[in-house]
């Protein structure tokens, strides 16, 4: 399922204007984006959490050559599933 295919069946399931709900679905994940590069976490009970998980610089090889080279820290948004969803899975 896409963004599109969500929107459409919410849409359908709520009864709400598809443009309303791609407002929604897009203000939803807008905020959770914001949150996340705030450094924030994002709790969705039964659901899961949106956090950000952050890595050290460090130095690496480069395959080609053997040469050390520098690797820049980052942040990764990370996903970790509630138990009522994985429950749902399963």
């Amino acid at each position: 399922m896409n963004k599109q295919e969500l929107i459409a069946q919410v849409a359908d399931q709520t009864g709400l204007a598809r443009t309303d709900t791609a407002r929604v679905v897009e203000t939803m994940l807008d905020l959770i984006t914001a949150n996340l590069k705030k450094g924030g976490e994002v709790r969705l009970v039964g659901f899961g959490n949106f956090s950000v998980s952050r890595r050290k610089a460090s130095v690496g090889r480069n395959p080609r050559t053997g040469e050390p080279m520098n690797i820049k820290a980052t942040s990764q948004p990370k996903f970790r599933p509630g138990k009522v969803l994985k429950d749902a899975v399963n």
